[in-house]
């Protein structure tokens, strides 16, 4: 009988392969095979074995996709082979990135499998931008919410009506599809027009850029500046910190200035 593999479950971070920890970065080097995704940045491969196989399982909005039934089974069927199973995850596996799900699917089979978290882009992202999520003066509290779940139904699990004003920073990732209805709903649930908020596309690569505005206005500035998938959205008093921290961008925003208002 052939001893069972291992998996592992390793957060990529949001882009930029400096933010891997040493620990995914090990974890890479020991797989035999390697199940990589849209966001996870190719360059991390570069921690691989030469001979490991690499398969690319990615996901990319409403084009290329994997199905998360077909991921989850090659992972089990890898690791009873006797293989060491890297599963590459944008961001962290356990925030928006069914990690959960996979681990749980493991963990079913008999699997023996580690999670090795990741640097979120709902902290990272803002930061590249120049957006601290918290501040003394502002913001002491965070919530981080999916906007693939705002369709026009009431989405399952978010409550807009208390989130709109329970929070002094939300970060909403995934949200461009239904940024109109985002904004809507948090308008409707108290939350002011005026609000400072930011659109980052991108965040921590190179290409990272960052369109500011109003809650009331960021939906059509968007549009208008046809900004698309990957992206991260900022909403709160802590987007006009940008202006004075922006570090990366090295001015390279769609819009010329924060948030007025």
């Amino acid at each position: 009988m052939q001893t069972k593999g291992k998996v592992y479950l390793i957060g990529a971070g949001p882009g930029d392969p400096g933010l891997l920890t040493l620990k995914g970065a090990r974890c890479l080097g020991e797989a035999d095979v390697v199940l990589y995704d849209y966001l996870a940045n190719p360059a991390l491969l570069g921690h691989t074995r030469p001979e490991a196989e690499v398969v690319y399982v990615g996901k990319q909005g409403d084009g290329e996709h994997t199905p998360q039934e077909w991921i989850t089974r090659l992972l089990v069927q890898r690791a009873r082979a006797g293989q060491v199973v890297a599963r590459l995850k944008g961001g962290d596996p356990f925030v928006f990135g069914r990690g959960g799900e996979e681990a749980e699917a493991l963990a079913k089979a008999g699997i023996p499998f580690e999670v090795v978290p990741g640097v979120t882009a709902a902290v990272a992202v803002p930061a590249y931008a120049g957006i601290p999520l918290t501040h003394r003066d502002c913001a002491s509290s965070v919530a981080i919410v999916t906007g693939t779940a705002a369709a026009d139904r009431e989405a399952p699990g978010i409550a807009w009506d208390k989130l709109a004003t329970a929070v002094g920073t939300l970060v909403v990732l995934m949200p461009v599809r239904r940024l109109p209805e985002i904004a809507r709903r948090l308008l409707a649930h108290g939350q002011p027009a005026s609000t400072p908020a930011a659109l980052i596309r991108w965040g921590t690569k190179p290409e990272q850029r960052t369109l500011v505005g109003t809650l009331g206005d960021i939906a059509q500035r968007a549009a208008a500046a046809r900004i698309q998938p990957p992206a991260t959205l900022v909403v709160g008093e802590v987007v006009r910190l940008r202006e004075m921290l922006r570090w990366f961008e090295e001015g390279a925003d769609y819009e010329d200035g924060p948030a007025s208002g």
